[in-house]
């Protein structure tokens, strides 16, 4: 399911799952060259769509680039008038993000949305270090306030456990999940929960940016927590390092559509 939201240039889904990987492999086709001059955002009975010269931009299925705000697509066209001579799709994680909505999520939303809700039964804010102390602080002041606000908000007590074997959570609290997410499940704000939740390993953090619960920046910081305390032990990896820049892009493009979405329907 983690397909559904990859690349869609060149026409086609991209296999590899780490955008590093995936701007390596866009990098070996030549980059097609910027044929349109201005870029706007027009209005009609599909929404708000970008235009290119005056015409409807496309995805890579043909079909029309339409957003339901004129923020998202602002968006959109602001990568668009951001190229220079070439198209580069990597600096474009808005277009790409809403291609794959309108070219994948749109068709199989119930599969992308079951996908949240089983990312949540072994959410990562459920396991927890038993030592050492400094981590099993910095996990508590991070991930407790999210669980809490989940429990309050959307009705899922979760169990914690210690270690990473699997714990079952609480039947009642998963069909509160699938719920929250089933009413969240408009194309767009369904895909970028979906690539918050993959990226981040947590579907609860995906859950608490979209419900306003946290900003980017702190939810980018509690999905880290591990890695920079290990960071912080051990030093850090540059191609780490570039791989987490990689998928910050990606992460902060999916909390922008959100905002630009606006509220959820209902």
């Amino acid at each position: 399911m983690r397909d559904l939201l990859e690349d869609l240039e060149a026409g086609r889904f991209l296999s590899d799952p780490d955008p590093v990987r995936r701007a390596q492999i866009q990098m070996r086709a030549p980059l097609p060259k910027r044929f349109y001059k201005a870029v706007s955002v027009g209005s009609g009975a599909d929404g708000f769509t970008v235009l290119l010269d005056g015409k409807t931009a496309r995805t890579p299925g043909r079909a029309a680039l339409a957003l339901p705000t004129a923020a998202a697509a602002r968006l959109v066209a602001d990568e668009y008038e951001a190229q220079a001579e070439s198209i580069d799709p990597v600096t474009m994680p808005t277009t790409r993000l809403v291609n794959a909505a309108i070219d994948g999520v749109a068709r199989q939303a119930d599969a992308v949305a079951e996908d949240i809700v089983r990312f949540a039964s072994s959410d990562m804010l459920c396991y927890r270090a038993d030592s050492p102390e400094a981590l099993v602080r910095l996990q508590n002041r991070h991930w407790n306030p999210i669980l809490d606000w989940a429990h309050e908000t959307l009705g899922a007590r979760m169990t914690l456990a210690e270690g990473v074997v699997f714990v079952e959570q609480p039947s009642q609290s998963i069909e509160a999940l699938r719920r929250h997410v089933v009413s969240r499940s408009e194309t767009f704000r369904l895909a970028c929960l979906h690539l918050m939740t993959t990226i981040t390993g947590s579907a609860l953090l995906a859950l608490a940016v979209d419900g306003g619960f946290l900003d980017a920046e702190a939810a980018w910081l509690a999905a880290h927590v591990d890695e920079d305390w290990q960071a912080e032990q051990w030093g850090h990896d540059s191609e780490a390092v570039a791989r987490r820049n990689e998928r910050k892009r990606d992460f902060l493009a999916a909390v922008r559509l959100v905002e630009a979405l606006g509220p959820a329907a209902g």
